[in-house]
């Protein structure tokens, strides 16, 4: 039997462990438009030779591959960098191979240097020169011709002779004419979805159209159009509505999630589907397309972005059901499955059957509801209950989107598994819900942080904090005053350089739940409800206060670059951020009814400060400056007054001696 032999068995070099990448590279990784993207890999092989390598990337959509220089590291690891300069779909690979004119010219040069002769050394040089000369072009091809001839010329001095060999401008044309013959490719192509900065750091507002309107009055996307100076003032730049299509009316719920609604309750915007239309339409008292389109420009002018609620469910009385019920779970009985959470029973919705005959008809019909709303000008989804749908629906909806619209954002709705919520992030969703909502704890806020900002979650998972929403009032807001609601606020807003609160319940701190539940009573979700914007005892200052630091701090703007201090008691929380020259440190309180002091043990490094230096931090809630030196220092937070400190961290202390006319 014939032996069989593998394929490039003279590609000495092997490449491993490439970073980034999800999975082996099943899933891309995510950046922004303007990220420098950090490659490092292992080059092995055996022997002494000197290896060289790159890094090859582009667009998915080009042809031609641009490349950057692998750089050694130490310990076989290598690294290299290229910059994602605009939106879409990148992809990045690594390429090695044996550099021989690394090799013969450093093995040359111990051999001079060791007084041996090197007139052979200088045949094998000419050698290696003559056919990179033939690889290149141009003017690279002439220098390695003419370093060549003078290397062979025994007319010159051994010593003139190598140098023509070796001198810089031939080592770096040598180096961009590699002989690739016995190249090592890595086996697998790495895919980067670059998304718009939005998708790094946003601040989102979530309100009920509905209960936009005077007292008593159904509201409507003009009354939206009204509020939308109220919420670029409070300083967000994402406004989420919740579903704005018909709402069915078999089985509507009442008041409180009560199962009889009366004549007149609107019912919940999540029962979707009604004679009016369903997914592609707008509620009759909410308004017209028209009113819709208004709006998205009127919250761009204010450079408000629009996100809407796509929630793939429907009420018994959307078209859907009548026209496409083979999409649907039907019952022995003939009946359509309703949804369920034993034993909890929601008879004013059906799911879909993503395992149904027309699959590929339901994919489409799905698909084509995004992409309708993608031409009235959204650009930002929030999608309910993602996990509750096929992961492999969503990974090719996405893809779909994005290969013509890739500046369409995701927000992945999902309170559930770890590992579920992950899959939602690997399958392309931009952002995702977190556990956030619950930690309460200085230790769970550390793990929790720990875990979402360190590869490989780093790489594709975007969190995105909320302290509230209209299906979860915590515990701790119920119980904990004001003090927690700006606790929590400020926690959301520097931990995550993405968040989001449901309001004006957030705002006007309302805590009161619905008896033996986690959610607020008189839920909007189910009924019209009325805000006084203007209560004195609004948050709505805080808010702009704490969403114009994030603004002004680059190190708010992003999420990973975290570091936990030590401190001396386990009511503070002590971190800091750091981008390029902007380092903020926050110190906050996690008891809301008493003042705590303690010593910090700063990470001086992470900070970027001297072991002995004197630096000041400089309090953006208070105004009060501080000048600290070296590791240790003495912090104090009251939560009667303000439960956290957001310190600019300056290195620079000026004194009298930086006064131009001091002597």
């Amino acid at each position: 039997m014939a032996r069989q032999y593998p394929e490039g068995g003279t590609r000495r070099v092997l490449v491993e462990s490439v970073s980034p990448e999800v999975d082996g590279g099943r899933h891309p990784v995510k950046r922004v438009a303007g990220d420098r993207v950090e490659v490092s890999c292992d080059l092995v092989s055996d022997g002494h030779d000197h290896l060289a390598g790159r890094v090859l990337f582009r667009r998915a959509a080009d042809r031609t591959w641009h490349s950057a220089p692998l750089e050694p590291r130490g310990n076989d690891r290598w690294s290299a960098s290229f910059v994602t300069t605009e939106i879409g779909r990148w992809e990045f690979t690594v390429e090695a191979w044996i550099d021989p004119y690394t090799t013969w010219r450093l093995g040359t040069e111990k051999k001079k240097a060791a007084g041996q002769d090197i007139h052979l050394e200088l045949l094998v040089g000419t050698r290696l020169l003559l056919a990179a000369s033939r690889r290149a072009e141009g003017e690279s091809a002439a220098l390695v011709a003419r370093a060549a001839e003078a290397a062979e010329d025994r007319s010159l001095g051994v010593d003139a002779r190598f140098e023509a060999a070796a001198s810089d401008a031939v080592r770096r044309t040598m180096g961009a004419w590699p002989d690739l013959e016995n190249a090592t490719r890595h086996d697998r192509v790495h895919a980067i979805v670059v998304d718009p900065p939005l998708a790094r750091f946003s601040a989102w507002y979530e309100l009920f159209p509905r209960s936009c309107g005077e007292r008593g009055r159904h509201g409507t996307l003009r009354d939206v159009v009204r509020r939308l100076d109220y919420v670029a003032g409070m300083g967000f730049d994402v406004l989420y509505l919740p579903p704005i299509h018909p709402i069915g009316r078999a089985f509507r719920k009442g008041p409180n999630n009560t199962l009889t609604a009366g004549p007149n309750d609107p019912g919940s915007p999540w029962a979707i589907g009604a004679a009016e239309g369903g997914h592609k339409s707008i509620h009759p008292e909410l308004g017209t397309l028209e009113d819709f389109r208004r709006l998205v420009r009127e919250a761009r002018a204010r450079k408000l972005e629009l996100a809407l609620d796509i929630a793939f469910q429907v009420s018994p009385d959307h078209p859907y059901v009548r026209e496409h019920p083979g999409w649907f779970v039907h019952r022995p009985d003939g009946t359509i499955q309703y949804a369920e959470n034993p034993p909890k029973k929601y008879q004013d919705v059906y799911p879909f059957d993503f395992e149904c005959k027309d699959w590929q008809g339901l994919w489409a019909e799905l698909l084509d509801v995004f992409l309708f709303w993608i031409g009235e000008g959204v650009r930002v989804f929030r999608v309910d209950n993602p996990h509750t749908k096929a992961l492999r629906f969503w990974e090719w909806c996405i893809r779909e989107i994005k290969k013509q619209h890739p500046d369409v954002l995701f927000l992945a709705e999902a309170f559930t598994r770890p590992k579920l919520m992950y899959a939602l992030a690997k399958g392309g969703f931009s952002q995702s819900y977190t556990y956030f909502t619950w930690r309460s704890t200085k230790q769970e806020f550390e793990n929790y942080l720990r875990e979402l900002t360190r590869p490989p979650v780093s790489e594709f998972y975007r969190p995105n904090f909320w302290p509230n929403t209209p299906d979860i009032l915590p515990e701790h807001l119920q119980y904990g005053g004001r003090a927690t609601f700006v606790l929590r606020l400020i926690l959301a807003a520097t931990l995550s350089s993405n968040y989001g609160i449901y309001g004006p319940p957030f705002e006007l701190m309302e805590h009161v739940a619905r008896e033996g539940a986690e959610e607020y009573v008189d839920n909007e979700k189910f009924q019209l409800r009325s805000w006084d914007l203007d209560h004195a005892a609004s948050l709505r200052d805080v808010i702009a206060h704490v969403n114009a630091i994030r603004r002004e701090n680059p190190a708010l703007q992003q999420t990973n670059d975290i570091t936990f201090h030590r401190i001396e008691d386990e009511s503070l929380l002590c971190f800091s951020k750091r981008a390029g020259d902007n380092v903020v440190l926050v110190v906050a309180n996690l008891d809301p009814h008493h003042e705590h002091a303690a010593h910090v043990d700063l990470d001086l490094g992470a900070l970027g400060v001297g072991a002995d230096e004197t630096f000041q931090v400089h309090d953006l809630l208070s105004g009060v400056r501080y000048p600290w030196r070296g590791a240790r220092n003495r912090v104090v937070v009251d939560s009667k007054v303000f439960p956290a400190a957001i310190f600019a961290v300056r290195r620079k202390v000026r004194t009298e001696r930086d006064f131009e006319y001091f002597l």
